[in-house]
C-alpha cells in the first residue's frame, strides 16, 4: 500500500508511518536464475581426474557421440572414464567397450599429465590401437603460440 496520512488526520509529533514491507520478488527471480544457470552448467564439467594438460595451438573436433575418457596421471595411474584401473587391465577394458551398431568402437580422448614420460603415452596409445580403437583425440589446454 502507499504511505499517506492516517484516516484519522495526523497526530502528533508523528508524520508518515515507514513501510516494513520487504520486496522479495528480485531476489527469488536472480536466485531461480542462477540455479537454473548452475543446473545447466553442471553437466558440461566432465573433468573427473585432476591433471596437468599440456598446451596447444590445434584447433578442437566435433564431436557426434559421447567419447569414452581415458586418463594418466602423473603418478602412472590409468582411468578409463572416473574409473581407476589396474595395471595391465586396459586391455579388457577396452574389448568390453560397446560397440555402434556398424561395429564401430566409441571415440576415445586421451588426457595425459604433461609431466609423463612421453613413452608411457605412447605405450597406452599402442594399446588403443592394438584393440581397434583408431581414431584417438588427445585433449590439450587452450591454444598457445607455436615455440
Amino acid at each position: 500500500m502507499a504511505i499517506g496520512p492516517s484516516a484519522s488526520g495526523r497526530r502528533k509529533g508523528r508524520g508518515r508511518a515507514p513501510m516494513a514491507d520487504i520486496n522479495v520478488t528480485p531476489l527469488v527471480d536472480v536466485m531461480l536464475v542462477l540455479l537454473i544457470i548452475f543446473m545447466v552448467t553442471a553437466p558440461l564439467m566432465n573433468a573427473g581426474v585432476p591433471i596437468d594438460l599440456p598446451d596447444s595451438n590445434a584447433k578442437p573436433l566435433a564431436q557426434e557421440q559421447q567419447p569414452v575418457n581415458i586418463t594418466l596421471t602423473p603418478d602412472g595411474k590409468l582411468y578409463i572414464d572416473q574409473s581407476e584401473l589396474a595395471p595391465g587391465e586396459l586391455a579388457a577394458r577396452l574389448a568390453a567397450l560397446p560397440r555402434d551398431t556398424s561395429g564401430k568402437p566409441p571415440l576415445v580422448t586421451l588426457r595425459a599429465d604433461k609431466s609423463l614420460d612421453y613413452g608411457r603415452v605412447m605405450a597406452v596409445m599402442g594399446e588403443l590401437n592394438h584393440a581397434g580403437f583408431n581414431s584417438i583425440s588427445l585433449v590439450t589446454n587452450s591454444s598457445v603460440s607455436a615455440p
